[in-house]
């Protein structure tokens, strides 16, 4: 076969917009209930932001730097790639939109209305109205563009409502960024199951923001920037840690090279051709959608109608599962029942618990020398770090090698980082060229004059939260072999001997 035969391969990235788009279908699945549908649809759609700040944005840089770039699996060049994503984009904008639709409407009978301003009883708009001019409009920083006000930076995936203004002589446009400190979801006081999304209130009450022009076209946007950051060593300041570096990395992603722009139900081919001229992106990296462009209100959204209503919270949802403790654990201390047998755990299905049991119990055993653990992705409220702090507090050895670079969690990692080596524990970072996927904690303690290692090996986090949706094995032992084994690669990670000679 020609090595330029490409019939039996296809390209990566549109395969993953395949893989997406079954993600889309499960929010169209009859035998899924509506509120998990419609967190399909926000899973999408985080899922295609991420896509774009990443593989986008790597393709976005190979177009720049590497015009001998091929795809070896398809021979398509890096912009060749990004065009036939932009023409897939649509068609996927398009499909969530109906199903968005379909799934709002099928709500809206159940008693779960997303309201337009339409919908809005009297009490309702008087409530509203109140709502904008007490809490909404005095924390908005409005701006007009024009030459003494220069077209500003927008955030990454931030909203912002965007107008076309006129005055007396001129034309100009005008803008207001949607505050991320404000909620995103604002509920009717008389039926908690009625809200409106903050971007459609200010969207409404835009013409009074900016009450000295005409509006003569108002819609809501957002700029997808490339996150795709390379990271190098040699690029630190001699007297900059690395925690400091990744810092200054992380406000870099927010202002690099926009990658996409999306619009909120109302497109004008003016502002569309101003907006791309600005970010300095072509037409079709531009996308209209009816279906609001930030999805993540669907996880509060849940979670309150799970609150205020229980009926139609169990009605629309799955029946919630809890991970079960096996029964071969005992409610007695895990290390003594370590001595004697080996666990097998297997999540979601099996609790993270004895695991945290584990920790918490060599914080406080007195015959516990050192932990060390590998972390990649930790829960916003982390257990693990407690009782890693509560270890190094009782005067263990507590060592941690944390991977800064867990994309999307680097601000997440950096505060624990911190945090750890405030207490006195030892943190190291991972490599230049590598990150550190293993899971492996490793406790070492006396038992009756000799040494014994208590070892956890796992193929997914020790993430509380994470660890009750993703299927993952995490195996605890007390063998000696395998102990010693995760001693020597904590001694070669600390000396950065990657290849263990």
């Amino acid at each position: 076969m020609s090595r330029w035969d490409y019939s039996y391969t296809q390209n990566r990235e549109l395969s993953w917009l395949k893989f997406n788009e079954r993600v889309l279908e499960e929010a169209e699945d009859l035998f899924v209930p509506l509120l998990e549908r419609l967190k399909f649809i926000s899973i999408f759609t985080s899922n295609l932001d991420e896509f774009y700040m990443v593989r986008c944005g790597s393709l976005y840089d190979l177009s720049i730097i590497d015009d001998k770039y091929l795809d070896n699996k398809t021979g398509l060049n890096a912009q060749d790639q990004l065009e036939a994503i932009y023409d897939r984009t649509k068609y996927l904008y398009k499909n969530r939109d109906d199903v968005f639709d379909s799934l709002n409407q099928l709500l809206k009978d159940e008693g779960i209305v997303d309201l337009e301003f339409s919908d809005l009883t009297n009490d309702e708009m008087k409530f509203v109205n109140k709502y904008f001019f007490d809490f909404i409009f005095p924390v908005l920083s409005p701006q007009v563009i024009d030459v003494q006000h220069p077209f500003p930076h927008m955030l990454n995936k931030s909203l912002n409502v965007m107008l076309l203004l006129k005055n007396q002589s001129e034309t100009l446009y005008g803008l207001i960024p949607i505050p991320s400190s404000l909620p995103k979801i604002v509920y009717m006081p008389e039926n908690k199951n009625r809200f409106i999304l903050l971007e459609k209130i200010i969207y409404e009450y835009a013409g009074e923001v900016f009450s000295n022009y005409k509006v003569k076209f108002k819609t809501v946007v957002s700029v997808t920037r490339n996150a795709d950051i390379v990271l190098s060593n040699s690029n630190l300041d001699d007297d900059e840690d690395y925690r400091g570096y990744m810092k200054k990395i992380l406000k870099k992603r927010t202002r690099l090279a926009p990658i996409r722009l999306e619009f909120y139900k109302y497109s004008d081919s003016k502002l569309t051709k101003f907006l791309c001229e600005k970010l300095n992106i072509k037409k079709n990296q531009a996308f209209l959608s009816n279906t609001p462009l930030e999805m993540s209100y669907v996880f509060d959204l849940y979670s309150h109608v799970k609150d205020v209503n229980e009926y139609i919270f169990n009605k629309l949802s799955f029946t919630p599962f809890n991970p079960k403790i096996p029964d071969t654990v005992k409610e007695s201390s895990i290390i003594s029942q370590l001595k004697k047998k080996d666990f097998l755990f297997n999540y979601p299905y099996d609790s993270i618990e004895p695991f945290l049991r584990l920790l918490k119990e060599a914080a406080n055993d007195e015959n516990v020398i050192s932990v060390k653990i590998t972390i990649y992705r930790l829960a916003r409220s982390s257990s693990v770090i407690k009782y890693l702090l509560e270890a190094r507090e009782n005067g263990k050895d507590v060592t941690v090698i944390i991977e800064l670079r867990a994309r999307f969690d680097e601000a997440n990692n950096i505060h624990y980082a911190g945090l750890l080596q405030e207490a006195g524990c030892t943190v190291l970072y991972g490599f230049e060229d590598y990150k550190l996927h293993s899971k492996i904690c490793l406790i070492t303690r006396r038992d009756r004059n000799k040494i014994q290692y208590i070892t956890q090996l796992g193929t997914g986090n020790y993430n509380e939260k994470t660890v009750k949706l993703y299927t993952d094995m995490s195996f605890i032992t007390t063998d000696k072999v395998i102990g010693e084994d995760a001693m020597l690669f904590f001694k070669n990670m600390a000396i950065s001997n990657i290849n263990g000679d």
